[in-house]
């Protein structure tokens, strides 16, 4: 049985070998032209690179029954290999462009299908597992100070060094990922250097707009202080569910997204609460009318029409708690009437946890986290995949309904400066909502690098 594994992890690394070898690649790119060391002056370029290699493996589970987008009961181990190249140069006073191409390869596990608050953040619903290009973002930012004072703000992907005001107006253009400006939290946020599930990088309920790979084109207008920011988004969305091409119609489909962020002290240590919002127009099927044509072998493609919406609303906060940990905690809701559009199959969620450095045992640079994450459906969902129906990616040909419940721990080790290597473990009862099949078990290894 060991072999065996130990086969299946490196035939999905060969597969894989272009994609590897293209991440290798992009992280000398910064290496070669000199990336500049943080300084107290204002950068005219940036330049940095990531890879990123998840490889996971799950153990076989009950089921009573498996569905056609179920994930699969028997053993499985898959691998995700993501490498990002981040370009960005200062065109005038307070205007920057950044270019982000980027080659992705691998899926997840069952080809992510079966779990709404999915285990790999790194993948997404690829029908074709073999490494692609993707122009990842293109997008213009002008910041307008309304203040004279500045901060100082070092270099980063996709942020040029240099001073930033305190208080300015923004906006951004482009084709973009919407959670890099939105839904934002220090310690749950990012699969490549945190926690891989879903629903602990965003709010689960948030259906954001993005394409199969997670960008779009969008317009995003920013106010911020010191302690108010306030942000309003536009972006397109695709012409049909978790699709890669998008619908350039503005006036019939498009997503709206505001949220509004209060940044705070408490006993001098920073917090922040953010409120979100999101409103979508788009082609969606609604699941009562898909039910109503069809109580035996209801299908949302027959309900689909122009002018359906989608709204919600999120909740999330953050709290430091001494000099190395802080807590999170998010909850969201949408109303669920029509299909799930872009990111998951979550009606409405709650997720909480705690995230720690290294420094108390003298591993400043190491991370270790512990979170959980309980999701839940509307009741017309629910009804929908009762009857046999299939979502982009629930359907398990029936439904004996229970809240799906994971719970995540992770330690990210850093092997050298810019090498990380994290093993992660993910329990989850009820997978897609079903107490017929489960609990599943998943065992994550995450190397990743940053230059």
């Amino acid at each position: 049985m060991g072999i065996n594994k130990v086969k299946v992890m490196f035939k999905n690394i060969f597969n894989n070998t272009k994609s590897i070898a293209f991440s290798l690649l992009i992280l000398l790119i910064p290496k070669i032209y000199g990336q500049q060391v943080d300084s107290l002056k204002n950068d005219n370029f940036s330049i940095h690179a990531q890879a990123t290699f998840i490889n996971q493996y799950k153990p076989a589970f009950s089921a009573k029954y498996t569905g056609p987008n179920s994930l699969i009961p028997q053993e499985e181990t898959s691998l995700s290999v993501t490498s990002t190249l981040f370009l960005g140069a200062r065109l005038w006073h307070g205007a920057s462009i950044f270019f982000n191409p980027e080659v992705a390869g691998g899926s997840g596990l069952s080809g992510s299908f079966g779990v709404g608050a999915s285990t790999n953040g790194e993948t997404y619903r690829i029908a074709n597992s073999v490494p692609s290009f993707e122009l990842a973002r293109l997008y213009l930012s002008q910041v307008i100070s309304l203040k004279k004072s500045n901060s100082y703000q070092s270099s980063d992907i996709n942020r040029l060094g240099g001073n930033l005001p305190t208080n300015y107006f923004s906006f951004t253009i482009g084709k973009i990922c919407i959670a890099d400006f939105f839904d934002n939290n220090s310690y749950s946020h990012d699969p490549r250097t945190q926690f891989m599930s879903w629903a602990l990088m965003s709010n689960g309920a948030w259906d954001f707009p993005a394409n199969t790979r997670g960008y779009t084109p969008s317009l995003v207008l920013e106010y911020v202080t010191p302690k108010n920011e306030l942000r309003y988004g536009f972006s397109l969305v695709s012409t049909k569910p978790n699709g890669m091409i998008m619908n350039w119609n503005m006036f019939e489909a498009g997503s709206n997204t505001l949220e509004y962020t209060r940044n705070y002290s408490l006993s001098g240590r920073k917090g922040a609460v953010r409120i979100i919002s999101f409103y979508t127009i788009a082609n969606m099927g609604n699941y009562n009318q898909s039910l109503i044509l069809n109580p035996t072998a209801p299908d949302l493609f027959a309900t689909e029409k122009k002018g359906n919406t989608k709204y919600g609303f999120g909740v999330n906060s953050e709290q430091a708690v001494s000099d190395c940990m802080g807590v999170f905690l998010r909850a969201s809701w949408n109303d669920g009437r029509n299909e799930t559009w872009e990111f998951t199959e979550i009606d409405h969620s709650i997720s909480m946890g705690v995230s720690s450095n290294g420094s108390q045992w003298n591993r400043p640079n190491d991370n270790v986290g512990f979170a959980r994450v309980t999701s839940g459906l509307s009741e017309p969902h629910r009804r929908y995949l009762k009857a046999g129906g299939k979502g982009f990616e629930l359907g398990d040909g029936n439904l004996n309904y229970a809240w799906e419940d994971l719970t995540e721990i992770y330690y990210s080790m850093e092997l050298r400066k810019s090498l990380y290597i994290s093993g992660a473990y993910q329990f989850i009862l009820n997978p897609g909502y079903n107490k017929d099949r489960g609990p599943v078990n998943v065992f994550s290894v995450r190397v990743h690098l940053i230059i």
